[in-house]
């Protein structure tokens, strides 16, 4: 009988500025996405599509904006403030999908 082949999944605990892991902060690495789950939930995708530079991404409508500790640490992993998040939001170049169901 063969092994079954399992995906190759990576999760990380996010990283405080000083350099030390945080609680309940992932990073969840699979195939050609990057997620970042906060507590339980899935707050953001970002999706590397083949032959573009630029990813697409996808925040839960829910949870993006759930706390202080969730937007900080949102923001490091997207490389974004809030307000230029928002304005992304507002023009469509990020969607507000159900990323928890």
């Amino acid at each position: 009988m063969d092994t079954p082949k399992l995906p190759k999944i990576k999760v990380e605990n996010m990283q405080s500025p000083n350099g030390n892991d945080v609680p309940n902060q992932f990073i969840i690495r699979f195939e050609n996405m990057s997620y970042f789950q906060s507590y339980d939930s899935i707050i953001a995708c970002l999706v590397q599509e083949k032959g573009k530079f630029t990813e697409t991404i996808y925040l839960d409508k829910r949870y993006w904006d759930y706390s202080v500790t969730t937007g900080k640490y949102r923001n490091m992993f997207l490389g974004m403030n809030k307000k230029e998040i928002q304005e992304m939001i507002n023009s469509g170049d990020i969607q507000l999908v159900n990323l928890n169901e």
